[in-house]
């Protein structure tokens, strides 16, 4: 095979280079796709459709490497483990826009792995995975509708920039993952700083000129390496088992699918279904026994019929209109002792949702590989346990999903976080029921638990889905979708923000494409129903409570002399451990002597600053210190005011009285108030007990 290569024009004088037939050759189809000195691998193989099956089973896979970088892991065992969450995060968004472009009834195994063999610390690798993905598929034998286009577009100073580096997306009010067909986008994901609908839609249609120069590329390339497509069975059921199938249940499956209640919905629905089976197994088992797929062909009239519903009668499942909501409930602070908490019900969709306030050492930490920032301190967990949904199943660790909608809900609400927070915020949404678009009853319940909590959030965040049914000369859009709407329609389109605008957006699809004004539409339509859930969360709690929670650490800052940092740690960590120890509170120092102070209570906080002042502090005149009697003399005392600072008090100012002997007044470990009234420049310190009762 001959190695060819292409070279793609991002504008701005970025490039994206190309090459094929030269790594990975036992596979499928491979390239290497590089951006400055960013490279990723991307390998796709194909395997014979397993045994019973009748689903597709794509597997996508992204992996980065230390070597990449020039590092080696941390840890004992010196090599990478299980994927981080990054590296979840970029398999989810290059599978996510490939998935509608497979032929359909194709169920033979796919597997796309994409691998960062070189990174520069500039250039981000996750959308060279995804555009990687694409062409590899499109220079390999594996049937495949693409190509598809993909890229990041952030905004800088009013400019859209195309793959921007990661020093320019630190400035960038847009971070926006696009992919997409010509004129047509299947999976956008990202962030954004308060933008309008408008910004969003320009940025997309600036992102679609660059996909169509990708998709020219490809096909040149692909037809450069003239790889013909493999031939396949498609997955689909016998006309005539789907007739006599369609024709046993007529209507009364449309009616099963209007039924009240998701379980009443269910029941009708798996009622019908056994009526089938036993009504058409004899008909339809073969001579050697085997049964026809009933599960496929279920799947095929459960669409059309919930379809129909929409395209024709402009019906919903669950009775609504398509533009309307379900019913929405909240409540704050209802679990007695963490620091916020909320309730945020969606019809069958319910989060209960906790917001944890710790210091700034509670930050989560990362190992860097292609760039962005080692620590973050607004963190955002989504559990999806089994019962939410009614089902049993095994528990083991997060899974992908888990981690895909808890970013997603995470950098929607970080939009509105404080800036410059000294705590580390950490919110938890627990998923206790699910049917359709709990990520974003997740976004409604973290605004609420961290307004509770007392965060001073900018203003809520509130997040809902929109969803779409195609047909052949009409669309309808569907607002708030629940389950099945996202698993038969066409689009599950997810967009959070504030009053100002949107901060957080995720959009996947199960048909090619959808043309940039119908994303343009389906924002506004979702902009609508924020302002609505809006008015019912803010009539629950309008604003962000006045103080933080009294379960949740006080925090004060004390700057101290940067040079004096080594003196409050102490030799390993002695000093500042013994200071911990004996107030029970946390304690951040800042290289520019700031120390943050986190306490339960008053009393620890106002120990922690004073052992924190002793141990650094400098002696200032004029202030009042309650120090410890070292040593006395006839003339008088010597009193240590801070570790190891010590003046002397004379005779004559231990007391408004005329004192006869120091041993009068106080003695060798005695505890006294005193008042600095001079340093001379000796730096030698004059105190006085006298002056400082006087003030007293």
């Amino acid at each position: 095979m001959s190695i060819e290569n292409v070279k793609m024009d991002l504008g701005g004088g970025r490039f994206l280079d190309v090459e094929t037939g030269k790594l990975a050759l036992l596979c499928n189809g491979s390239v290497t796709v590089r951006q400055g000195d960013t490279m990723v691998l991307v390998c796709a193989c194909q395997a014979a459709p397993r045994p019973g099956i009748d689903f597709f089973p794509l597997s996508v896979e992204y992996r980065e490497r230390f070597a990449a970088a020039g590092k080696i892991p941390g840890g004992f065992f010196k090599r990478e483990g299980r994927p981080t969450e990054k590296e979840i995060l970029t398999a989810r968004m290059t599978d996510r826009p490939l998935r509608p472009l497979f032929p359909e009834g194709f169920i033979n195994e796919v597997q796309i792995v994409s691998t960062l063999l070189s990174a520069d610390g500039e250039n981000e690798a996750d959308v060279l995975s995804i555009l990687g993905a694409s062409i590899a598929l499109m220079v390999s034998d594996i049937p495949f509708n693409g190509p598809v286009g993909a890229l990041r577009v952030g905004r800088v100073d009013g400019q859209f920039i195309a793959n921007p580096t990661n020093s320019e997306m630190a400035k960038s009010d847009i971070d926006l993952v696009y992919a997409g067909i010509a004129g047509k986008t299947i999976m956008i994901e990202g962030r954004a700083s308060e933008v309008s609908e408008e910004e969003l839609r320009d940025a997309m249609l600036f992102a679609d000129g660059i996909v169509r120069k990708q998709i020219e590329a490809q096909l040149d390339l692909a037809r450069r390496v003239n790889k013909a497509k493999a031939e396949y069975t498609p997955n689909l059921p016998p006309e005539e088992f789907l007739a006599a199938a369609e024709a046993f249940v007529g209507d009364r499956l449309r009616k099963a699918c209007v039924a009240p209640s998701k379980l009443e919905r269910q029941k009708q629905q798996d009622d019908l279904k056994a009526e089938l089976i036993a009504a058409l197994t004899p008909q339809f088992t073969a001579e050697d026994g085997t049964t026809p797929d009933f599960g496929l062909v279920w799947e095929i009239m459960m669409e059309k019929a919930i379809r129909s519903l929409v395209l024709e009668d402009k019906q919903r499942q669950d009775g609504r209109r398509l533009d309307q909501l379900r019913e929405i409930t909240c409540e704050v602070g209802v679990l007695p002792r963490v620091h916020g908490s909320a309730i945020f019900k969606r019809g069958d969709t319910q989060a209960l949702v906790t917001a944890t306030l710790g210091s700034s050492g509670d930050a989560q930490e990362y190992d860097i590989i292609t760039g962005g920032e080692p620590k973050k301190s607004f963190i955002l967990h989504y559990n999806f346990p089994n019962f939410c949904t009614g089902e049993v199943g095994r528990y083991g660790s997060t899974g992908r999903r888990e981690i895909g909608h808890g970013a997603l809900a995470e950098r929607s609400v970080a939009g509105a976080m404080p800036k410059d927070y000294p705590y580390t915020v950490r919110v938890t949404s627990e998923i206790l029921g699910s049917n359709g678009s709990s990520s974003m009853a997740t976004v409604c319940g973290s605004s609420l638990a961290l307004m509770d909590a007392g965060v001073p959030l900018s203003d809520a965040v509130v997040g809902i889905s929109m969803g779409l049914v195609t047909g052949t000369d009409h669309r309808e859009f569907l607002t708030d979708i629940i389950g099945s709407e996202d698993h038969y329609g066409d689009m599950d389109f997810k967009v959070a923000g504030t009053r100002k605008g949107i901060t957080g957006f995720q959009l996947d699809l199960k048909i090619a494409g959808l043309d940039i004004e119908g994303m343009y539409e389906a924002m506004l339509r979702n902009k609508q129903a924020r302002e609505q859930i809006r008015a019912i969360m803010a009539a629950c709690l309008p604003a962000p409570r006045p103080t933080i929670s009294k379960y949740a650490p006080q925090m004060d800052v004390v700057k101290i002399n940067p040079d004096k940092i080594g003196a409050l740690i102490g030799p390993g960590g002695k000093n500042i451990r013994g200071i911990v120890d004996a107030t029970g509170a946390q304690i951040d120092v800042e290289e520019d002597g700031s120390v943050k102070i986190f306490a339960v209570d008053g009393d620890s906080m106002a120990k922690a600053k004073y052992m924190i002042e002793a141990s650094c502090g400098e002696v200032e005149l004029g202030k009042i210190y309650k120090g410890t009697v070292k040593t006395v003399k006839d003339f008088g005392a010597f009193v240590e005011i801070l570790p190891g600072q010590e003046g002397m008090v004379h005779i004559s100012e231990l007391a408004d009285y005329r004192v006869k002997t120091v041993g009068e007044v106080c003695k060798v470990g005695d505890s006294i108030t005193v008042k600095v009234v001079d340093i001379d420049d000796r730096g030698r310190i004059r105190l006085s007990r006298k002056a400082a009762l006087a003030e007293m």
